[in-house]
């Protein structure tokens, strides 16, 4: 509940400006007496309009309630709305200036909103905050000037309206996908139609041959029952696949992008990825690993599965120690027994880096359907692409051309042991992986 607990009084520039000036008045009158006079005059004046300001500035207790309306969460890396509902109990109109003290995560030090307001008005005063961590977040104060009808005197009020956030990874990106799954339109998002090929192997029904209906359907059993009448069999997409998220939380995640980390682009994509093959039918799990291993979430299709995944992926920080793929070889083996579609976040920055895990990799891969997913150095594509004016810049750019290049023997690598990859910025990772996901599925490679 909010609460007012602090009033203050402060002086506006004009009060200073206009103070200055009957002060030069006085100063000059010593060479023009009669300027003495209109000092005095100005300065009774003066002092007449200031303490009738300050009764009609402080004449009600509460005269500019504000309240905050914001959610007990918000989703990381997506811009959230907060509004302001303010309302002028004045007679008057009056300007405002107001501070809304924000959480320590923004480091927004100079953040105000102006307006003004007629005499009785309502106003919803709207801004938008992009976080960029995970994490509990905490609103404080909010700081209310109101300048005075004459403008000499500004009031402020500091209202009591301490709040807790919490920041959870991007659940607002969940709703544009959920639309664009269940109505089959992904390629709104920028995610490519597949051609679907073959047929699926769950059988639904049989119906009457009706034109159109491919012919190579047809039950030659069920037609001599129906005495001549051809009868197809429809088939439907088949379902309860399992589909695991496994996240890497090692020290190869913590490099930076756009101000989020590679680990919270993982997790919003492992999130929309695992609501797309919630609504797609199929069962979605997860596993988080680092050094030792995480939270691991069994693949499921129960009602809760996706609040179990919002909540474990709320939790997880990066690590400073190098990811031991032998440990997660070892849970995918004894933990996911039947074959499934394991989409692995992670990041590769040198061919070395990768020979270390790769009988690791390979032997989940002999398993199930391996997807791993890792980041382009964007860093490094902005180099590449600037024009070498010196020998350093020649030097710089070589070794850009380098990376990349290894980025890209990688990706060769993995693709010559039949493992799937993508390489994508971060900023397009969410709608890669989904597209991926919806090529394994049209291909029916599960």
């Amino acid at each position: 509940m909010l609460k007012r607990f602090y009033i203050s009084l402060y002086f506006s520039r004009r009060f200073y400006w206009l103070f200055v000036g009957i002060i030069l008045v006085f100063v000059v009158s010593y060479g023009v007496p009669f300027l003495f006079t209109v000092g005095q005059l100005l300065l009774l004046f003066f002092a007449v309009v200031t303490v009738l300001d300050y009764f009609v500035l402080f004449l009600r207790k509460a005269p500019v309630p504000v309240r905050r309306d914001v959610g007990d969460r918000m989703s990381n890396g997506d811009n959230n709305t907060v509004a302001l509902q303010v309302k002028n109990d004045y007679p008057f109109p009056i300007r405002l200036r107001i501070i809304d003290e924000l959480p320590d995560q923004f480091q927004l030090r100079d953040f105000s909103l102006y307006a003004d307001l007629k005499a009785g008005e309502v106003r919803a005063l709207d801004y938008q905050l992009r976080p960029k961590e995970r994490g509990e977040y905490v609103f404080y104060n909010i700081n209310v000037f109101i300048k005075s009808p004459f403008g000499l005197l500004i009031r402020r009020s500091i209202i009591e309206a301490k709040t807790m956030v919490r920041v959870l990874p991007s659940y607002l990106a969940l709703r544009q996908y959920a639309l664009l799954a269940a109505s089959h339109n992904l390629a709104e998002s920028g995610i490519k139609r597949i051609r679907k090929l073959g047929h699926s192997l769950e059988f639904e029904q049989i119906k009457e041959y009706v034109t159109g209906d491919d012919i190579r359907s047809l039950n030659w059993k069920a037609t001599a029952r129906k005495g001549g009448q051809l009868m197809v069999n429809t088939f439907t997409d088949e379902k309860s696949q399992q589909v695991y998220c496994l996240i890497d939380k090692g020290r190869v995640m913590k490099m930076p992008f756009d101000g989020m980390s590679l680990l919270d682009y993982a997790i919003n994509a492992a999130l929309v990825l695992s609501h797309v093959a919630l609504i797609r039918q199929d069962k979605a799990g997860l596993l988080t690993f680092g050094d030792q291993i995480g939270t691991f979430l069994p693949a499921d299709r129960k009602s809760m599965q996706m609040s179990s995944i919002l909540e474990i992926l709320y939790n997880q920080q990066t690590r400073w120690q190098e990811t031991d793929y032998e440990k997660v070889y070892a849970m995918v083996r004894t933990r996911i027994t039947q074959r499934s579609l394991i989409v692995l976040f992670t990041n590769f920055e040198s061919l070395s880096g990768l020979e270390r895990q790769m009988p690791y990799i390979r032997a989940i891969a002999r398993r199930h359907l391996l997807l791993i997913v890792f980041f382009e150095n964007t860093g490094l594509q902005q180099i590449r692409e600037q024009e070498a004016t010196d020998i350093e810049g020649v030097y710089v750019k070589t070794i850009a051309d380098k990376f990349a290049y290894e980025k890209r023997l990688i990706v060769k690598e993995l693709n010559q042991h039949g493992i799937a990859t993508i390489l994508t910025a971060p900023e397009h990772l969410t709608i890669q992986t989904v597209n991926k996901y919806l090529e394994i599925k049209a291909r029916l490679a599960i």
